[in-house]
Order: structure tokens, then sequence, then C-alpha cells
């Protein structure tokens, strides 16, 4: 079982972004002008993916960017956009609608370094990536059960990966590896289950990768650096997993991570 899982692991410019004044989840602005245009870049970046499922965080930015992205889609212009509180971005508490420099003198004063420092009322790392954790598992139900479905209806051949061009094309052209699912080995094809797009934030997105790589030990480019692995995407970086369930087992998903914060559409 096998299924992709895009995520844009950043939504686009706002002005408070522009400011470096930090958002959390207190400071819902909307996209910039140039946010837009960043959403829109990446929507014809995968125009030709066609996609299952897509995920958005409920806040404004990324609802926004979600909805560009699909606007520009060939295959999915339709499909129903699923908000989900789960892929907010970090909420940064009393730091929420200050300039970054502020939560940086608050780490300071209490001895800590960003972005481990937590400010009051705000959240800690480990409970981004519960919520990260949270939601994947999420997604890996939803991928198992969508299989179960297709091998119970009479006579379904399954969906195959394929070579047709139209639901699988990979734009990837930077930090990429050259892995793709393949049914090696298999005796047959292999069953793409579900093609996710999720929409959500950099500092999310920073800590939900590194659970990938810590916890589920997620293969990675063999290109990319220490740095581009902890650092935030830009605004509207695409990232790209491929996800294998071998028996639908929940609890031992096998990553790849094709592409890294991808911006070559910018």
């Amino acid at each position: 079982l096998f299924f992709l899982f895009f995520t844009i692991s950043f939504s686009g410019e706002t002005r408070y972004n522009k400011d470096k004044i930090l958002q959390g989840q207190g400071v819902d602005e909307p996209l910039s002008a140039t946010g837009f245009r960043q959403a829109d870049a990446a929507g014809l970046f995968l125009s030709n993916v066609k996609f299952t499922h897509v995920f958005s965080s409920d806040l404004l930015r990324a609802k926004q960017t979600a909805a560009a992205i699909l606007g520009k889609n060939r295959f999915c212009k339709d499909l129903e956009i699923k908000y989900d509180a789960r892929l907010r971005e970090r909420k940064y508490g009393v730091a929420e609608g200050r300039p970054l420099a502020d939560l940086k003198a608050m780490a300071k004063e209490a001895g800590e370094q960003c972005p481990s420092f937590t400010p009051s009322g705000g959240e800690t790392l480990d409970e981004v990536r519960e919520r990260a954790r949270d939601f994947f598992e999420f997604l890996c139900q939803l991928a198992i059960e969508l299989e179960q479905k297709e091998h119970c209806k009479p006579g379904a051949p399954g969906r195959s990966l394929g070579t047709s061009g139209e639901q699988f094309v990979f734009p990837w052209t930077n930090h990429c590896s050259e892995a793709e699912p393949s049914s090696e080995g298999s005796g047959s094809s292999m069953v793409l289950d579900a093609n996710i797009l999720v929409v959500s934030h950099g500092a999310y997105m920073r800590n939900w990768i590194g659970y990938f790589v810590s916890d589920l030990n997620c293969t990675l480019p063999a290109n990319l650096t220490k740095s581009q692995l902890s650092s935030v995407s830009p605004n509207t970086g695409v990232s790209n997993f491929i996800i294998k369930l071998e028996n639908g087992n929940l609890l031992k998903p096998q990553i790849m991570c094709v592409c890294l914060n991808q911006d070559s559409h910018l």
C-alpha cells in the first residue's frame, strides 16, 4: 500500500511575514498581494498533479493558499478542501502579534534559544509534534480505509501508479530524490490509494518533518544538508513524501522524502 503525501509547508506571504511579526494562531492575517502571487505560482507548479484529498489549516492565510492552488489545477478544481485545526501554526502565546525580535529577547532573558523557547501561553515543541503525529496517523488510517474500500468493490482493479502522465506528474527539480514508488519485485503494480495535498505553516511543518526524521526514520534526499533540514520553508515551499504502509501497518510506516522546501516556482 502506497500513498503520496504532498505538503505546501508554508502558506503564502502576509504583511506580518514581510514585517517579521509573529502570527502564530492568534493573528489571522490574509495573504498579501505577494502571497496571492506565490500561491498562484505554487498552483501552476502543481497543476498537473491529480489530488485525491486536500487538507488545510483553518487559518485564513492557509485557506487562501489552498484555494489558489486548487484554482490552478487541471483535474480537481472542485475538490473539497477540508480544514483542520491540527494543521495550525505553532501557538506563540504572548509573543503573537509582536516582532520576532521580541521573541528572541524573551528567550535570551530566560536563558534559552529560539525556536525551542516557549513563551507564556504558547505551545511547546513537543505539543506541536503531538499535533503533527495525530494528524499523520489520521492520514495513514484514511489511506488504509480507501484501500480496503477499493478492494471490496466487485472486480475492482485498484488504482495503479501506471504511466498515464495525467494523474502522477512529478515536477520536482532540485533537492529531490530520484526514487519513486515502483512495483519492482512485487510482481504487480503498486496501488496508489491517496494523493494528498496538505497546506500548513512553516514552524509547524519544521516540527512535523523533525518527527518524520527522528521518530519514523524518514529517508532523505542524498544532497540535503543539515541546515536545509532544520530551516523554515519559504512561503509556499513544497515538500513531497512517499509513504508505504506494508500490509496496512500503521505502526511502521516507511517514509521517503522526495523533495523538501522546493521553491523553484517562486
